[in-house]
């Protein structure tokens, strides 16, 4: 018997055709069958794509195909997140247009992703650059506009001094800019908002029922929103030492119980008593310069020397008369978090200890570690910030931390300042409403228009989309929007008087942030229709890198929130399942001159070594990475398609490592899945050709050899349904190798006899023939195309039903449990598979060995490890 080897050249192009032809991926909303909504993360059309960004789509796509099996109406769609900095950046260095630079990238990327044979519905394709795209975002904001949940201030942000432009706190990493890697800066600018804050506490209670996201991603939300239940209250200022009308500072507080320790007060740089002392005090107007040269985020902040300015100003302890603190501004205080003050306790906060050991302030412990002497407890250079009880502090001494506090509200809630009480408890979050602002041209404008006389003006629906002008220059740094002759000068749709448009664009953030409900309208419907989105939302399976745990996750449960505050739709969580996946990487190679090298440039030898191909240049190689242009350690699509096809590709992504760990691509794994590949297109067709078409007719009985078989092709497609419903695509791999080892000793058994194969085993091949088939359809869908066709199978192996495997068949007839005595193995018990534990004691009591043991005695006790182990205590 020959069999010709399965070409994927061949093969691969010509079923993405079928399925192309036939648009079996285009979904209908009107299909009756229940919903199933898989989405990857779309991309960024950055030019090419490698490999390693297809290990996402794989995996959605997989489960993609399994749901469309299991009868389900999928959804799986594809677009491209298409504004952005690097576009413009881009044009600048071309001498080009973003427009341009970014549909090219789109149609090139395109190409790569059809050659992994996704099961897309590339119908709903969108690209959030396209005006058809944008111009529903911005009926969004106008709608946020109404009800309140969009605003304007002054505020310090984070200026970026390369890309010339506004980041959130969330893209200042390390105290640099997220793209260019600058030093960020703070600027004082007008700045749009959303109220992300007014949901505060329901995106943080709601965590608790999102059970199908990764516990690691629940909690960085947690903490990045940050509640905390504290006290507000008001420190008196000494007439004498601070300036005139100013008579308090209010302060936000977690740990009231340590007031007894306090020695300073601190406020922020931009706080109005430092901006009003500065204006008398040049010394205080360079140091708040100096302060505006870091960044706003709270890494920045942690990271940066902890400077102080003694502004003179004294403030009156609230609950001690005549003791005062000194006032300092600090560059770790910021006016956007709290009231932009605090008081600092030194011996239990050790920012507040590195700064009082900096300026000689005194360090006073008021909290006592269990088993500590009062008398000499005392704090040296690590703040304690444990648990403890109350001392050197008056009317607290002896409670706990809890009681403290409640102690100190109390007493403040009922003393005065002014007309007010000195005190209130209060909670607070540390999360902050998003800045949208960037003062860059490729992204969507903020449809607002100012009037001298009406102010900010949101543009009328009516006028939407406010499209980008596509004559623009970049000869100039800055936004070119703001310096167009003719774009931004309108008339005020209020009054009619001479007007200018907002030039600023919106964050990228805020065009991911609702793409997966655009996805649930076709383009033959209007945009967010309430009753497509609620019927597709929430997503069932989201995909993508946990690096957007916080930023865009955040952003698009704030973003499903505020649309159900507007009517728009009626769901307030946008994605039920979410899963990380892990990253692919790749060993780094490098010349002797210390060039990267791509891996196609590299020749490895027997003897170990490695050089640069057709020369004998050594080559140093560096070790695995995640797969980066800039390091060149990347595999194109192509590359792999061409040598040994985009399946290989697929099940070796899939196979060995668990999918939410880093996999690395090497030459031998995708080798070994070339092999894979190649055996399982033999061993389908050694089985059609033995079984002939006699095996179309189930018979009446089945022998001991087909029953085995038919019994591990059941158990298969069991078990690799429910490894598909838990994303263990590597141990579904696992179960398919198995189970080809197997059905290749059944073949050989079944080729030893030759003319002679009885009717139930040749019905039992073909049957394990499509079961494997199935269970690798999800995974290597081109071979199983081919597979299905040489079985004879009925329309395409992507449109079949998933199998129904045999309750009967998975049962297990009998299996065999150690019996330990004492911990040691004395005896083996075969038993029915569904034996209860009392049968299975009664079958322990019997056996010789335990009956010597025991000696007429009766055992202290049983402990049975279902289908484990029986382990007697004597």
């Amino acid at each position: 018997m020959t069999i010709e080897r399965y070409n994927p050249r061949d093969a691969e192009p010509r079923w993405q055709s079928v399925w192309a032809d036939r648009g079996i991926f285009e979904t209908k909303n009107d299909d009756p069958r229940p919903k199933y909504y898989v989405l990857e993360m779309f991309p960024y059309p950055s030019g090419r794509i490698h490999i390693g960004h297809g290990r996402n789509y794989v995996m959605g796509d997989v489960v993609a195909r399994f749901k469309r099996m299991k009868g389900f109406n999928v959804l799986h769609p594809m677009g491209w997140d298409a504004f952005g900095l690097p576009a413009e950046n881009a044009a600048i260095e071309r001498n080009s247009h973003p427009k341009i630079w970014t549909y090219e990238n789109i149609e090139a990327m395109k190409g790569q992703l059809k050659l992994l044979g996704l099961s897309l519905d590339w119908s709903r394709e969108i690209a959030t650059c396209d005006p058809a795209y944008y111009a529903e975002q911005q009926n969004i904001f106008v709608d946020f506009f109404d009800k309140s949940l969009v605003y304007r201030k002054e505020s310090e942000v984070n200026w970026d001094p390369v890309d010339n432009t506004v980041l959130a706190n969330e893209q200042v990493i390390e105290g640099r800019g997220w793209r260019s890697g600058a030093l960020v800066e703070r600027r004082k600018l007008s700045q749009w908002f959303f109220k992300i804050t007014a949901f505060a506490e329901d995106l943080l209670s709601a965590l608790d029922g999102l059970d199908r996201w990764p516990d690691k991603v629940r909690l960085m939300q947690r903490n990045w929103i940050g509640r905390s239940e504290g006290l507000s209250l008001r420190f008196r200022l000494d007439a004498s030492t601070a300036p005139t009308g100013s008579t308090e500072i209010e302060v936000y507080t977690t740990r009231p119980d340590t007031l007894y320790g306090a020695s300073f007060l601190a406020i922020a740089a931009n706080h109005p008593l430092a901006e009003k002392l500065s204006e008398s005090n040049a010394q205080l107007a360079d140091f708040i310069v100096e302060c505006r040269r870091g960044g706003t985020s709270a890494e920045a902040i942690e990271t940066q020397e902890k400077l102080g300015f003694d502004t003179g100003v004294k403030a009156e302890h609230p609950l001690v008369p005549g003791w005062f603190l000194p006032v300092y501004v600090a560059n770790f205080i910021l006016m956007d978090y709290g009231t932009g003050a605090v008081f600092g306790c030194p011996a239990h906060d050790q920012r507040d200890l590195d700064f009082a050991r900096k300026y000689g302030l005194p360090v006073q412990a008021v909290v006592l570690p269990e088993g500590e002497d009062p008398a000499s407890f005392a704090v040296g250079d690590i703040a304690y910030d444990g648990d403890g009880r109350l001392f050197h502090s008056e009317f607290l001494d002896g409670l706990s931390i809890p009681d403290a506090k409640d102690a100190v509200a109390r007493r403040l809630e009922n003393q005065s300042l002014g007309n007010a009480p000195q005190g209130k408890r209060q909670v607070n979050f540390r999360l902050r409403d998003w800045g949208i602002s960037r003062q860059r041209y490729w992204g969507c404008p903020i449809p607002v228009i100012h009037c001298p006389e009406c102010g900010p003006v949101p543009v009328p629906k009516a006028d939407l989309p406010v499209r980008l002008p596509d004559d623009v220059t970049f000869d100039r740094p800055g936004n070119p929007l703001d310096r167009h002759p003719t774009w931004k000068h309108v008339a005020c749709p209020k009054c009619g008087g001479a007007a200018v448009r907002e030039t600023d664009t919106m964050d990228t953030f805020v065009d991911s942030s609702w793409y997966f409900a655009r996805f649930a309208t076709p383009a033959n419907m209007p945009p967010l229709a309430k009753e497509a989105v609620d019927h597709w939302l929430p997503v069932d399976q989201y995909i993508g890198g946990i690096e957007h745990a916080i930023l865009h996750l955040l952003y698009s449960r704030f973003f499903t929130r505020a649309l159900k505050a507007c009517g728009r739709i009626s769901v307030a969580e946008p994605f039920a399942g979410l899963f990380t996946q892990g990253m692919i990487v790749h060993e780094t190679y490098k010349d002797a001159a210390g060039k990267w090298l791509f891996p196609e440039e590299v020749e490895k030898r027997s003897d170990g070594t490695s050089v640069k191909r057709g020369t004998e240049e050594p080559v140093t190689v560096g070790p695995p990475e995640k797969m980066s242009k800039s390091k060149k350690n990347v595999v194109p699509p192509e590359i792999v398609a061409d040598s040994y096809g985009v399946d290989c590709a697929r099940w070796f992504m899939l196979s060995d490592t668990p999918p939410e760990r880093d996999s690395e691509w090497t030459e031998a794994g995708i080798e070994g899945a070339w092999r894979f590949t190649q055996r399982i297109w033999r061993l389908i067709n050694e089985a059609v050709e033995l079984a002939g078409p006699a095996a179309t007719s189930t018979p009446a009985e089945f022998g001991p050899e087909a029953t085995a078989l038919r019994r591990n092709a059941h158990r298969l497609i069991a078990n690799v349904e429910e490894d598909f419903d838990r994303l263990r695509f590597n141990v579904a791999v696992a179960r398919v190798h198995s189970f080809a080892n197997g059905f290749a000793d059944a073949l050989a058994s079944a080729r030893g006899r030759g003319a002679d194969l009885p009717a139930d085993l040749a019905f039992a091949l073909l049957e394990a023939s499509r079961y494997l088939v199935a269970a690798i359809g999800p995974m290597i869908p081109h071979l199983a195309e081919e597979c299905w066709t040489v079985l004879g199978g009925e329309g395409l192996a992507a449109e079949a039903a998933w199998p129904t495997a045999d309750q009967a068949l998975l049962a297990e007839e009998d299996m065999l449990l150690p019996v330990q005595i004492n911990g040691k193995k004395r005896a083996e018990l075969t038993i029915s598979a569904t034996a209860s534990d009392a049968d299975i004691e009664k079958a322990v009591m019997s056996l010789d060995g335990v009956v010597r043991a025991l000696e007429g005695r009766p055992p202290r006790k049983i402990v049975i490890v279902p289908k484990r182990i029986v382990n007697v205590v004597v």
